[in-house]
């Protein structure tokens, strides 16, 4: 597959990384870029890989594991963040090295329980409802202090951090507004225990808005990918 197209997307979005943390006094460095290749074939992650990216974020099992098996030349990190059933727990724990997507204490069991022992603790984020939106995933802020301790206690997760999916706003402070109250929360729940560093949130629509707020992984997959192949 062609390069071309891919570095020069690739390019675009790390130079949106950079020019927001410069305007927001942040360091480049600390944002990562976390390609959404859900949709989107091996040899497309492949070629992105080859552009200069590691990480990659999936949010179907099967078709991850298809890719999974093979990319497994290549040293990447999966990271699953899309909805967890209950039956997927163990194949997801098996696989993945991060999860975004925790929202209920059952799931954050399971995924401890079925985590091989030989394998680092599994990285987690708890997904929060910010816009409170029926349609969507995700704890609530009055709810996650007590899930963030009982993830916390569980032997193969290490709790990272936060992630959202705000919903759509016009303008860039309305868009920030939602990213900075998913902030506050982490800072609520910083003095529980250590390296709970991570904000998982901004996509291609708002990610400025998210690094002005402290963002730290960027979720992007159109504008690296193109659209979805269904």
């Amino acid at each position: 597959m062609d390069e071309r197209p891919f570095s020069a997307k690739i390019a675009k979005i790390l130079e949106r990384v950079r020019l927001a943390a410069e305007k927001s006094q942040r360091t480049e460095d600390r944002i990562s870029l976390l390609a959404v290749s859900k949709n989107h074939p091996a040899e497309s992650i492949r070629t992105a890989f080859e552009c200069g990216l590691e990480d990659f974020g999936e949010s179907y099992l099967q078709e991850a594991l298809a890719k999974m098996e093979e990319l497994a030349d290549l040293p990447l990190t999966w990271h699953f963040i899309g909805p967890i059933q209950s039956n997927k727990a163990r194949p997801i724990a098996e696989h993945f090295a991060w999860v975004h997507s925790v929202d209920r204490g059952k799931i954050a069991r399971r995924l401890s329980d079925y985590r091989p022992a030989g394998m680092p603790p599994l990285q987690i984020c708890l997904q929060v409802n910010i816009s409170g939106e029926t349609s969507k995933s995700g704890v609530s802020l009055e709810e996650l202090p007590r899930l963030a301790l009982e993830v916390m206690q569980l032997p193969r997760l290490q709790l990272r951090g936060l992630m959202a999916i705000p919903a759509p706003a016009d303008g860039f402070s309305e868009q920030r507004e939602p990213f900075a109250r998913l902030r506050e929360a982490l800072a609520g729940l910083q003095s529980l225990g250590p390296g709970l560093d991570t904000l998982s949130m901004g996509m291609s629509d708002d990610l400025e808005a998210a690094i002005a707020e402290g963002s730290t992984i960027v979720r992007v997959g159109t504008g690296i990918f193109g659209p979805r192949k269904r």
